[in-house]
């Protein structure tokens, strides 16, 4: 693990030289490896001296904040010299998050309040700018940067409780919008999270919305509301595309745009699992297309998880979604029972799709099957 972080302090402070050019902590220009999932190629210059301001990127880092502080307080329990630099990161994390709510006072947020969703902005040198308002896991992504701190697990942090208390206390305009102490059976936690429980129940409305993200097979990189409604930008357009890409894009036939991918959809679990360990059943999803009811956040993670796994499960015909429509994988006995670890997978169907061979992220199929089936 302290190996593993001494690497991270490289990449992360290569992602932080990343910072918008006015220094308010939102980021642009760097490449997630989402690769086509926008309108536009994020890799590239813009036209016309603008520039893209990213929610997945200034998202992400929030996350990483988040996941360095944790890493850091583990190793402090060996070498207290850890302490200082969780604070760091506690701190860090507090201004990226503040930033993405405020944005530097400007006119615009990257949060639309009218869609209840995370949208990037094109913003033009003369103070114009443009939403690009494609319904995507970019908007998703700022839901992935929670952590939960009970009191009376950094009780013994004596250094970085102390300097957790002073920020919260010194640095207070830019903290409390985005640190969330709540008290639940008499254990007090505080829920750090990018969004407020309003932003949070509209996100995860989405997520479980079938029309939606929601999927029988996990969650969808794409809006399926983009199939009857795709976005339009500059003679370019972003439609729902559940399978391959329509588009050759970077050179591959990866495709984020309505297929499922499972590591976006294994850090979104984590983070709901969080919440709901936080919050337990005193705040839960809306669910309006099954009439009004709501299911807490650990249950919408157990969900999605069921979902993932049934992409390699026999079905009532004793097929597995994986192979689709090739009878050779599906009724040969002697090679339907030989799974392959896809790279990204239909987003109705749940057919494997990509490389045949991506191990290294669709295994984490075998971590869900532990977690969530035992």
């Amino acid at each position: 693990l302290e190996r593993c972080f001494h690497k991270l302090l490289i990449n992360f402070a290569w992602w932080v030289n990343k910072v918008d050019r006015e220094g308010n902590n939102i980021f642009e220009g760097g490449f997630l490896g989402l690769d086509n999932i926008t309108v536009v190629d994020r890799s590239e210059r813009c036209s016309d001296s603008a520039w893209i301001e990213q929610s997945d990127a200034t998202g992400w880092m929030g996350m990483f904040c988040l996941v360095l502080m944790r890493i850091a307080l583990e190793l402090a329990k060996e070498n207290r010299v850890y302490e200082s630099l969780a604070s760091k990161f506690f701190q860090h994390y507090v201004y990226v998050a503040a930033a993405m709510k405020h944005m530097g006072n400007r006119e615009y947020q990257l949060w639309d309040e009218r869609d209840g969703f995370f949208y990037d902005v094109l913003t033009y040198p003369d103070g114009r700018f443009r939403k690009f308002r494609v319904r995507s896991m970019v908007g998703l992504i700022p839901l992935f940067a929670v952590e939960r701190l009970e009191e009376r697990w950094i009780e013994p942090f004596k250094e970085f409780r102390a300097n957790f208390q002073w920020f919260m206390k010194n640095r207070a305009e830019h903290a409390r919008s985005v640190v969330h102490t709540i008290e639940r059976d008499g254990e007090v936690t505080h829920v750090l999270t990018i969004l407020n429980q309003h932003q949070i129940l509209r996100l995860t409305g989405a997520i479980w919305d079938p029309g939606e993200f929601l999927s029988d097979f996990g969650i969808r990189s794409l809006s399926k509301v983009h199939e009857k409604h795709p976005f339009e930008f500059d003679g370019r357009v972003v439609g729902y595309e559940p399978a391959e890409s329509a588009v050759r894009l970077k050179g591959g036939n990866s495709n984020w745009r309505g297929p499922i991918w499972f590591p976006t959809c294994f850090l979104l679990i984590e983070s709901l699992r969080k919440l709901g360990t936080a919050f337990g059943t005193t705040l839960g999803v809306p669910t309006p297309w099954a009439g009004d009811a709501s299911i807490p956040f650990h249950g919408l993670a157990r969900q999605i998880a069921d979902r993932l796994i049934r992409i390699f499960t026999l079905d009532e015909h004793g097929h597995r979604p994986v192979y689709g429509g090739s009878r050779e994988f599906q009724d040969d006995p002697l090679w339907r029972d030989i799974v392959l670890f896809y790279e990204y997978f239909h987003g109705d169907n749940g057919a494997g799709l990509g490389a045949s061979h991506q191990t290294g992220w669709t295994a984490l199929v075998a971590s869900l099957i532990d977690e969530w089936r035992r």
